[in-house]
């Protein structure tokens, strides 16, 4: 039987719309109806208006959310359902990868949200034009991209644009950390608490290039991530640092990776990139229509049909170990090496220590 399914979440830049609009397709597909609840802000807006219906007993069909604190609460409190059964029978565990997108979303032994996909943060994101019409060579690293700076400040472009909300100068903090500083210095001083260490000479070098970001964002006044990044698009600005999830609107813009806009995984430093993602959750309701339906979304977030479309649309990377990708970008392929030779479970570590927003 067909029923409206509300699903909130907060995907409302050009790309975010285009991907959420995959799974909404291809929910209807199974004759239900999508009532979209899309609610722009994720941190300070759309988390709390998220978790106050669902606490107050207007719960929506489906939700996207965060793994954190805030949603194991609501597990805890026994607001979510557990959609185990659906896991098992559609075989999950056999293609979803890497294995702690499952674990991230386990509680108590039961499966509590579907991952719709893998973001990674560590990357610097280049607009060639800017360099090249300048008289510039594209950076390959951090460095280059430093030194390119007077230059561009001299025609008027800002060198770094970056969002002005917490969550974003938290993030570069983070990605100035993994990247210039390396994978073992982030582990000695965000894993083993080393005081010692983060007061050496290593860490001191990436307080330097935090000083030179910041100098480097001078100029850039907007709040918004996609609203830094469209400074770049735009050519007012030579590079940002952000999550992947970025691609989605430079190729929105008609922009080609590799041609149009470059991308630098771990600054072109260390190459390392964290690996986790965004996922659906399922509030508790007694309407029997409602619960098949939240299935057959389940269902649709992770068919493979969804995953290709899905993941092409908003710069991620695929859940599933079996599908293949349409004409993946350089950076969607450079980051399926990164991780294909990294270690999970560091990755996974890494990213419960690192704000997220994508």
């Amino acid at each position: 039987m067909a029923t409206d399914l509300e699903v909130t979440h907060w995907w409302t830049s050009g790309a975010e719309a285009a991907a959420i609009g995959v799974i909404a397709d291809g929910f209807q597909k199974s004759g239900n109806t999508w009532v979209d609840g899309a609610i722009a802000g994720a941190g300070g807006v759309a988390r709390p208006l998220i978790t106050s219906r669902i606490t107050g007993g207007d719960p929506m069909g489906a939700t996207q959310f965060t793994h954190g604190q805030a949603m194991r609460e609501l597990i805890e409190a026994g607001f979510m359902r557990d959609v185990t059964e659906v896991a098992e029978a559609q075989g999950w565990k056999d293609q979803i990868f890497p294995q702690s997108l499952l674990d991230s979303c386990t509680f108590e032994g039961k499966l509590y949200c579907v991952p719709s996909n893998i973001h990674s943060q560590q990357w610097l994101w280049l607009n060639n034009a800017v360099f090249t019409e300048n008289g510039l060579t594209v950076p390959q690293n951090w460095d280059e991209f430093v030194a390119a700076a007077p230059t561009l400040r001299e025609k008027g472009i800002i060198p770094l644009a970056q969002g002005q909300q917490p969550w974003q100068k938290q993030l570069m903090f983070s990605v100035l950390m993994v990247s210039i500083g390396g994978p073992e210095l982030f582990e000695k001083v965000y894993g083993e608490l080393d005081a010692d260490y983060a007061a050496g000479p290593d860490v001191a070098k990436v307080f330097t290039a935090a000083a030179e970001a910041r100098d480097l964002m001078t100029g850039s006044n907007v709040q918004a991530w996609n609203e830094a990044a469209r400074l770049v698009i735009d050519g007012r600005a030579a590079g940002q640092i952000m999550g992947d999830w970025i691609q989605g609107e430079f190729t929105q813009s008609g922009m080609k990776a590799g041609e149009d806009f470059s991308c630098l995984p771990g600054l072109g430093v260390h190459e390392y990139i964290t690996a986790a993602g965004d996922a659906f959750y399922f509030p508790k309701v007694d309407d029997p229509e409602i619960i098949a339906a939240q299935d057959i979304l389940a269902g649709v977030i992770v068919s493979p049909e969804t995953q290709v479309d899905f993941t092409m649309a908003k710069g991620a990377l695929p859940v599933r170990r079996d599908v293949e990708l349409r004409d993946p970008t350089p950076c969607i392929e450079k980051g399926m090496e990164i991780l294909k030779a990294t270690s999970w479970r560091a990755s996974t570590r890494w990213y419960r220590r690192i704000p997220w927003a994508g």
